[in-house]
């Protein structure tokens, strides 16, 4: 259970607390006295300390005082035959967990020293934990002191070190890759490669062969052998970003390697094992794509074993001023300027917009800002927003598509028009997801391939 310390004056007593915490599988060692304990202290640690109040060379207050100066985690427990009101008060308020009076009752003492084992290793878990977060390596976008953030922050700090398969999930924009990054940073596999690949951005009869590779005359236009990145990311990690887009025929090979840790290139009967720890990501909701049956219900719980879902940006605006800071230097650094600090009012107005785009629009802002912007501070000016508060709001009235029809002049060229908001809707979308046309694609519910038509029939390029 743990490993205990009795510090008492009288020979019988240790005895007796000592025979009933070992029946309960504790590690006893016993102290004569206050300077007894006091060197034993210095050579070794303890999970609780349990000391008479009175002894000749001193009170139990001074190996309380000792132990708290060693280490602050252990726990404290006064034997006394004198119980008073003001001794307990007094034990307590320097950081005692227990008081207890002799003649004391065996099965209480237990429970007492059970509790304060729990409380210990609480603690030093807690500190550990702290630990790992403050040394915890990334990039600065995890960055934010609201609750969401914070316990993403732990999260990562406790799964890191471990093998298990995570599922970040969470919209467009927010981070998940960068999640994934940290995570692989943190972890024993650190020093070998990381591998992402976006499920969405290639196409679903080549996934397959993309992740798990193919021999020679599998398919048509396989004119040689080649390995997939599970291959390139043994040892290492592999990431699957937007997972939910994987054909069935890849989600039943994930499966499998998830399973048992074995590969099969397409066209091969020989099964390859590999060491990758996977890590996936999506905007979407699996669940529902498992009850729509378009994902294995089996896979999405051999996925989910830990999910970590990031917030979107609206929902932690109280970290925009510093996410602006952060970015805006990495920015600088990159275009080799001066940073450029942001004026109140650009950070009241950035504050209150709602950002589709999360991360990487606030990003694309500040990078258009500062190459744009013509005062030492970047203005409200220098940031074009649609209008779309925090709220949700836009401050006028929603019209429907008959009241915007009544407010267009009778005579018009329709499709002049209609290109123009679908150029607009277009270059929205563009923007918002850094020029990902698979992203934008699915900001306007559109397949890769409309757009893809739609970008080049409007020379839109990666604007």
């Amino acid at each position: 259970m743990g490993k205990v310390l009795i510090v008492d004056d009288e020979p019988n007593m240790r005895r007796i607390l000592s025979t009933n915490l070992q029946m309960d599988s504790h590690v006893v060692v016993e102290a004569s006295g206050v300077l007894s304990a006091i060197s034993i202290l210095t050579h070794e640690d303890f999970d609780v300390v349990i000391t008479d109040q009175k002894m000749g060379d001193g009170s139990g207050l001074d190996v309380l005082h000792a132990v708290r100066q060693d280490d602050p985690t252990a726990s404290v427990i006064f034997l006394t035959a004198v119980g008073t009101l003001e001794l307990a008060v007094a034990s307590m308020r320097d950081g005692a967990f227990d008081f207890l009076t002799k003649p004391f009752v065996p099965d209480a003492v237990k429970a007492a020293v059970r509790r304060a084992c729990e409380r210990t290793a609480l603690l030093r878990e807690n500190a550990v934990l702290k630990s790992a977060v403050l040394k915890l390596k990334g990039p600065d976008e995890i960055f934010g002191e609201c609750a969401n953030i914070r316990a993403i922050r732990e999260t990562i700090a406790r799964v890191a070190p471990k093998d298990t398969t995570v599922l970040i999930t969470g919209e467009t924009g927010t981070g998940k890759e960068l999640v994934a990054r940290a995570i692989h940073q943190n972890s024993p596999r650190a020093q070998q490669s990381f591998v992402a690949i976006n499920c969405a951005a290639v196409a679903e009869s080549l996934i397959e062969s993309e992740l798990f590779g193919h021999e020679r005359g599998s398919f048509t236009g396989a004119d040689k052998m080649k390995s997939g990145l599970f291959e390139a990311a043994h040892e290492g990690t592999l990431f699957l970003d937007e997972a939910a887009e994987l054909s069935p025929a890849a989600q039943a090979k994930l499966l499998r390697f998830l399973a048992d840790g074995e590969i099969q290139r397409v066209g091969s009967a020989k099964l390859r094992h590999v060491n990758v720890r996977v890590l996936a990501a999506t905007h979407r909701n699996l669940k529902e794509r498992v009850q729509e049956g378009l994902f294995r219900e089996d896979l999405y719980y051999r996925l989910a074993v830990l999910p970590i879902h990031l917030p979107p940006l609206r929902e932690r605006r109280e970290d925009i001023p510093g996410l602006c800071n952060i970015l805006s230097a990495r920015i600088a650094q990159e275009m080799k300027v001066a940073q450029r600090p942001l004026s109140q009012a650009a950070i009241t107005k950035l504050s209150q917009y709602s950002f589709p785009g999360n991360i990487r629009e606030l990003r694309n802002l500040l990078e258009r800002a500062h190459i744009l912007g013509q005062q030492a501070e970047l203005q409200p000016e220098d940031f074009p927003l649609n209008a779309s508060p925090a709220s949700g709001s836009t401050g006028e009235t929603e019209l429907s598509a008959g009241q915007l029809a009544q407010r267009l002049p009778q005579h018009l060229d329709l499709r002049d028009v209609l290109g123009k908001i679908e150029i607009a809707l277009i270059e929205r979308a563009l923007l918002a997801t850094g020029g990902v046309q698979a992203e934008a694609a699915r900001h306007l519910n559109l397949s890769r391939s409309d757009l893809g038509y739609k970008v080049s029939k409007y020379a839109l390029g990666n604007k």
